[in-house]
């Protein structure tokens, strides 16, 4: 009897030092990931030709998008990120999808056309974007970046919308 009671408090004690490590881990992952920074002055190729830079947006509240077509949580997201969109567009919230270099451009342009996508989609063959704005370590990854050029806040996953609004609201008020 007495045994099991010590081998029941152990493996509670190893539960709690295992949860401890696990909450460590998740709280310095979360520190990392959204340590406010300035948004580079980087420069996206639309896929209808044009270009658009961060620079451009001072001002407005800009959303990145990094997302692949071969991405099934991207693609079953995509349309609550172009309601959101329009949603807070008139608001001053611009989005921009940056399609991941692996991501072949006939598939990109194929999925914003036949989607409607109300919202600029780049293309980064090269992955400039990738690692000027990342790390970028998985699809989707969103990025917020305020009025004065600044990346805010980031979300990594299957896309927090209820979160992501409120970020975004924040950045608009702000």
């Amino acid at each position: 009897m007495a045994r099991t009671r010590v081998r029941a408090r152990a493996l509670v004690l190893g539960f709690v030092f295992v949860a401890l490590v696990l909450a460590s881990v998740v709280l310095w992952r979360t520190q990392e990931r959204f340590e406010q920074r300035p948004a580079p002055d980087l420069s996206f190729g639309l896929i209808d030709g044009s270009r658009i830079a961060l620079s451009e947006l001072r001002g407005r509240v800009v959303l990145v998008d990094f997302w692949a077509t071969s991405c099934v949580v991207c693609v079953a997201e995509m349309p609550g990120l172009a309601r959101l969109h329009r949603e807070l567009a008139p608001r001053g919230l611009v989005t921009v999808a940056v399609a991941m270099p692996y991501d072949r451009p006939d598939f990109v342009v194929h999925f914003a056309r036949t989607r409607d996508l109300p919202f600029a989609v780049a293309l980064d063959p090269m992955g400039q974007a990738v690692r000027a704005l990342g790390p970028v370590r998985g699809t989707p990854t969103l990025l917020l970046i305020d009025r004065s050029g600044t990346i805010v806040d980031a979300f990594e996953g299957s896309i927090d919308f209820p979160g992501l609004r409120a970020a975004i609201e924040r950045a608009l008020a702000g």
